[in-house]
């Protein structure tokens, strides 16, 4: 077993005196890494703080204990950062990219993805990864004279890993493909630390709910396979204790395999490698597939799920037509705004470019509000639930 507190970097890892640096060139800070001091733009940004009401699977506020898109981001950068350590990735790189992934997410999850895509169908839809970028690179502005927060080079382009597919694709002049840094690939939202940390929270709060039971998730592959785990190492348990060790059983069976999978593959030169070095067993990847397939129909799309999700996007979507009816340009102070978009108090954003969708980021206490037959002071009109606007007072 390798001693954690002696790891060094391997060699394929990017370190932070290779860093192709900021667009806008900065000073470096006495104590802290630029990859550290990303994490904490990240982190104190208004976009982040978001996340806090933005859905996992249930809609904020239906209990204390579920996820939020929030705390998925957290697990899922504590997965990460695992995965580097044990690979000898650059751990701050691969947190970084993980805790900015979700960032440009719609409320209300996929179902509040779908609504805005077909809202903004006339303008190139809407894709949640597309504006993380913008929201870090654009929309949130935090230093006199520069959009976005300065990110480095390589944070940005593991933000891009849907685009590094793309032949010939670069940033600032940088190819980031066909395969991103190491760092990227752990981060990947499609493939890696995301959907190890999903299928297991999403399951461990679908028992809490009522909507999965154990009898069910013993028909799957990676549950057996987790529970086989945890009873060779505890032996017999009662079943709640049971139940807790063989969720986290899901995380650590997933991580296993994937780093004697990754182990196999990796390369030193990442990026140009003729496949991914960081990838699951095509074992694991068909109990992957069906526990994904199980969650969608048993949890997911449950109406107890489905149906709330679905309210709240209606709600969102009318919001956002009576904003786009009713508005005027008001720029925030420090918010950057610009002559092709305009910005609201409540935090939602619209433009229309050549090649961006129109853009929302609205928050959850308005749908609640409303939910609840309060009108909304929202700046200048006030806004009820028919979506019929009032003069203020």
């Amino acid at each position: 077993m390798t001693n954690p507190d002696r790891m060094e970097p391997a060699p394929y890892a990017v370190r932070i005196s290779q860093s192709a640096g900021r667009l806008h060139p900065e000073p470096p800070h006495p104590y802290r890494s630029d990859f550290q001091r990303d994490r904490d733009r990240i982190i104190h940004s208004r976009r982040f703080r978001r996340l806090e009401y933005k859905t996992q699977v249930f809609v904020n506020g239906t209990a204390d204990h579920y996820r939020t898109r929030l705390t998925h981001t957290f697990e899922m950068t504590a997965v990460s950062r695992t995965l580097a350590r044990a690979l000898g990735a650059n751990e701050d790189l691969a947190g970084c990219i993980s805790l900015a992934h979700d960032i440009g997410h719609s409320p209300f999850g996929h179902v509040g993805e779908e609504a805005l895509n077909d809202l903004m169908k006339d303008h190139g839809g809407f894709d949640h990864n597309l504006q993380s970028v913008r929201w870090v690179e654009v929309l949130e502005r935090r230093y006199p004279n520069i959009d976005g927060l300065n990110l480095t080079w390589e944070v940005r382009a593991g933000l891009r890993k849907h685009q590094a597919h793309l032949p010939d694709e670069m940033l600032d002049g940088r190819p980031i493909g066909p395969y991103q840094q190491i760092e990227a690939q752990i981060a990947d939202i499609a493939d890696i630390a995301d959907d190890i940390t999903y299928q297991a929270h999403d399951v461990d709060d679908g028992l809490d709910a009522g909507l999965l039971s154990e009898n069910q998730l013993a028909e799957l592959g990676l549950w057996r396979l987790a529970q086989e785990q945890v009873e060779r190492q505890f032996g017999r348990l009662n079943p709640g204790d049971r139940r807790l060790l063989t969720v986290r059983g899901l995380l650590n069976v997933q991580v296993e395999d994937i780093l004697d999978e990754s182990r196999t593959r990796i390369a030193a030169e990442v990026m140009e490698a003729p496949e991914r070095m960081v990838a699951f067993s095509p074992e694991m990847e068909l109990l992957q597939d069906e526990t994904r397939s199980f969650l969608f129909k048993n949890m997911y799309f449950h109406p107890e799920v489905a149906d709330e999700n679905r309210a709240s996007a209606r709600m969102m979507s009318r919001l956002f037509l009576f904003l786009r009816r009713t508005s005027r340009y008001d720029g925030e102070p420090g918010q950057g705004a610009d002559s092709a978009g305009w910005h609201s108090p409540v935090g939602l954003r619209l433009r229309v470019g050549h090649d961006r969708p129109l853009c929302i980021g609205t928050i959850y206490r308005i749908r609640s509000g409303c939910a609840k037959g309060r009108r909304i002071r929202i700046g200048w009109p006030v806004w009820s639930p028919s979506g019929r606007s009032q003069h203020d007072p």
